[in-house]
């Protein structure tokens, strides 16, 4: 229980003091009259933090953004419902008018998602520039003291990522005062601070084993270099991204779960393959430790486990080899059994799938499996670990950046570790590919798919790569408009004509 509850996030002293924080945490763009205000009874910026424990509170506060629902893309899976895995899900008015949209690229700058996702964004942002801004002063450990700082340089980062490839170009705030109006910075510039805070942070993480139990899930060096390697991929730096995700792999701090279907499950948590994950329990709330990212997704009707966003799509069920087991360890399908439970669904005596006018089916009902957790009720649903960042991810990406710099050789090497993984021993099965060049660099590209299905991975991905337009324009998307969102309409109106919206969405 202690691993699974990430003891360090959520004990009460932490908690008390996370909503201290919070207060302060406001986006930059926030009225200057409500930050002018003392808070009566209330820890304020001036006096927190000042002691070694008040350090380890603010330090967790910046955790506790990432099981923030909004965290996740605004509470729901935005990324995967506009790209070619997934529908809106749920039943069909649910969502229609905020989420719906999202499916055929028809939504708009006032949709409440965005905002909620780019406020925790700079939520998280504050809190980190907190910690960067107020421990150093304070008289502790100062390897300790050196670990918090590090905590924050990657979850800053971390953070900032999100906002650049949703964004693009966004304000940047790195201290904990700053003007109530802040105009967008280049992209560029945001992706020099990642690196910078991730160089950074890189030299005083632990890696993971240095970690005791209770404190797994908190910024390792792993997940730091991986992270910017990532980084270094969506910016076409092939050499070192290279350089970092062979890193990680050559670390031996992490390897592939010897089940697929346990790489995102909760015999799986924190596992081998888990490279950076959000810990969650199995109650309903964020402050009693609740992880809504699985809710969301979860089953509607029988078992009552969520509300069924992110339906898979049929176009993904094609995509999967026909032999791949891991397109049933990625889909529920409505009459199967899992954990002795029979899926059954929303309605039954309705029927279970959509169709256009002219008869062609267009999608069934369906879950993400990957955010199963045993149950049969609601709270249940809420005990899944988002995983962030995992191994195989890793391999993939290695293998991709390897094909760039014209090492097949090599690239072949981690692209098959992630078949045979999922092939479970069956030879007969998914077997070894050969290829070389462009050919093979599409054929790594297709396993980014099946293997990361439904992680929020396949958008950015065909936006980084150049494929978003020849796979979703049949969707609606629009080259030039929709590889980024548009910047909230409520911070474009509060910033007073400082912040400027995207001249597409305009």
């Amino acid at each position: 229980m202690a691993m699974k509850m990430l003891s360090f996030l959520y004990s009460l002293n932490s908690l008390k003091r996370i909503a201290a924080v919070s207060a302060l945490a406001l986006t930059p763009l926030a009225c200057d009259d409500f930050l002018d205000k003392p808070v009566q009874g209330e820890l304020l910026s001036q006096n927190f933090p000042t002691t070694a424990q008040d350090a380890l509170g603010a330090t967790n506060a910046m955790y506790n953004t990432l099981r923030d629902g909004s965290f996740n893309s605004g509470l729901f899976p935005i990324p995967d419902i506009m790209s070619d895995d997934a529908h809106k899900g749920s039943n069909p008015t649910d969502g229609a008018a905020s989420i719906g949209p999202y499916d055929k690229f028809q939504h708009i700058p006032t949709e409440g998602s965005l905002m909620s996702w780019w406020s925790v964004l700079y939520q998280g942002i504050k809190r980190a520039n907190v910690v960067l801004e107020k421990i150093p002063s304070i008289g502790m450990e100062e390897s300790l003291k050196s670990r918090y700082l590090a905590e924050a340089r990657f979850l800053r980062a971390l953070f900032y990522f999100d906002l650049v490839r949703a964004w693009g170009d966004v304000p940047i705030v790195i201290a904990v005062e700053t003007p109530a109006t802040l105009e967008r910075s280049p992209a560029s510039e945001i992706y020099s601070l990642i690196v910078e805070d991730l160089l950074t942070a890189i030299q005083s993480l632990p890696e993971r084993s240095e970690y005791a139990a209770a404190d797994l899930g908190r910024a390792t060096k792993g997940a730091a270099k991986a992270l910017l390697g990532k980084v270094y991929l969506y910016q076409g730096d092939y050499v070192n991204a290279e350089k970092y995700l062979l890193e990680v792999i050559n670390s031996g701090q992490y390897s592939l779960m010897p089940s697929f279907a346990d790489a995102n499950s909760k015999s799986g948590e924190f596992g081998a393959e888990s490279v950076f994950e959000v810990g969650a329990i199995g109650v309903e709330g964020l402050e009693k430790g609740g992880g809504q990212y699985g809710n969301v997704q979860g089953v509607r009707g029988t078992p009552n486990r969520g509300w069924g966003f992110n339906r898979p799509s049929l176009d993904l069920m094609n995509a999967f080899e026909s032999d791949d087991p891991r397109r049933d360890a990625t889909i529920i399908f409505l009459g199967e059994m899992l954990d002795g439970i029979t899926i059954i669904g929303d309605n039954p005596s309705t029927p279970d799938e959509t169709r256009d006018g002219s008869g062609n089916l267009i999608e069934i009902e369906c879950y993400n499996q990957k955010v199963w957790t045993p149950g049969t009720n609601v709270p249940s649903q809420f005990d899944h670990n988002r995983r962030l960042i995992r191994y195989a991810d890793v391999l993939l990406m290695a293998a991709e950046v390897l094909n760039h710099n014209g090492k097949d050789t090599d690239a072949l090497v981690y692209l098959n570790m992630v078949r045979e993984r999922a092939r479970g021993g069956n030879d007969a099965i998914l077997p070894d590919i050969a290829a070389t060049g462009t050919a093979l660099g599409d054929l790594i590209f297709h396993e980014r798919r099946v293997e990361l299905a439904l992680e929020g991975h396949r958008f950015w991905d065909l936006v980084r790569t150049g494929r978003a337009e020849a796979v979703l324009a049949p969707l609606g998307f629009q080259k030039g408009k929709h590889e980024r969102l548009a910047i909230p309409q409520t911070e474009v109106d509060l910033s007073r004509g400082a912040l400027k919206q995207s001249e597409a969405w305009k």
